[in-house]
């Protein structure tokens, strides 16, 4: 297995104004994107274990209309949406740009693309499976609200949506909370264990609105991410993983749903 790491350790830490800058620019990446997103879904699972009754009788809808009855403005809502998550990725790769690397020295290009395909889908097939054992588990303990992939009408351009809504995630995520953050951090001077706990609780509490399991089996997949992107120095498989996941849920759900016992729906 070839190790980029040239990827993962290629700066040295900063000091004085030059620290100070990149602090603010990552704060405020992260406050543009999943920071943001972890301190609503903080609120929304206060929300939810001060609502009467309990996690698992309560539903966490992912992929919603957003005009319901109206199939051509949905489909507008729906792209605007998942083309604007894309930003923030678009703005780490300017900040990158100007420090004279770019989205490559994170391995998000196209220089090894059976590697990533490859080991990516051997990822997403071990901790798929072991995913949906675990959702379930909590869920059956009370830990998770009932989680629904998708709630979108039948209309033709279901399906598409939902694969490019679960790429969009895959490619925000793994860009921004594996890649950036922890070359960031890296410069900042922290410590590679204190990366990776801080990498791995934000993608933990971004998923909170799910539920405490939600929460913990985000933060475990973080860690092993966080160590797979150090050992290949490549956050391309860690996409196709990720993609794959979300396709499989998102879609899954939608073939699924209703026909099968195992599978909770709202």
């Amino acid at each position: 297995m070839q190790v980029d790491a040239g990827a993962v350790a290629d700066f040295s830490p900063l000091e004085g104004a030059a620290r100070r800058t990149l602090r603010n620019e990552t704060l405020l990446v992260l406050g543009l994107s999943l920071g943001a997103s972890g301190v609503s879904a903080l609120i929304s699972f206060v929300g939810s274990v001060t609502k009467p009754g309990g996690l698992k009788d309560q539903a966490a809808t992912l992929n919603a209309s957003a005009a319901p009855g109206r199939p051509w403005l949905d489909l507008a809502w729906q792209l605007f949406g998942i083309t604007t998550a894309l930003v923030p990725v678009a703005l780490v790769a300017h900040f990158l740009l100007r420090d004279g690397k770019g989205l490559r020295t994170l391995g998000f290009d196209r220089t090894k693309p059976w590697f990533d395909l490859g080991w990516g889908a051997a990822v997403a097939a071990v901790i798929g499976s072991t995913g949906i054992a675990f959702y379930l588990a909590a869920r059956g303990l009370g830990f998770n609200l009932t989680v629904v992939p998708e709630a979108l009408p039948d209309v033709w351009w279901k399906f598409p949506v939902l694969i490019l809504s679960a790429i969009q995630n895959s490619v925000v995520e793994e860009v921004i909370v594996v890649g950036y953050l922890l070359r960031r951090l890296g410069q900042l001077g922290w410590s590679p264990g204190s990366a990776l706990m801080a990498s791995s609780l934000l993608r933990g509490s971004y998923h909170l609105y799910q539920g405490i399991g939600g929460f913990i089996g985000n933060v475990v997949m973080g860690v092993v991410f966080v160590y797979l992107y150090r050992r290949w120095g490549r956050v391309g498989p860690l996409v196709v993983a990720h993609s794959l996941l979300d396709i499989g849920a998102f879609v899954g759900y939608a073939l699924l749903a209703g026909k099968v016992g195992w599978l909770p729906t709202a």
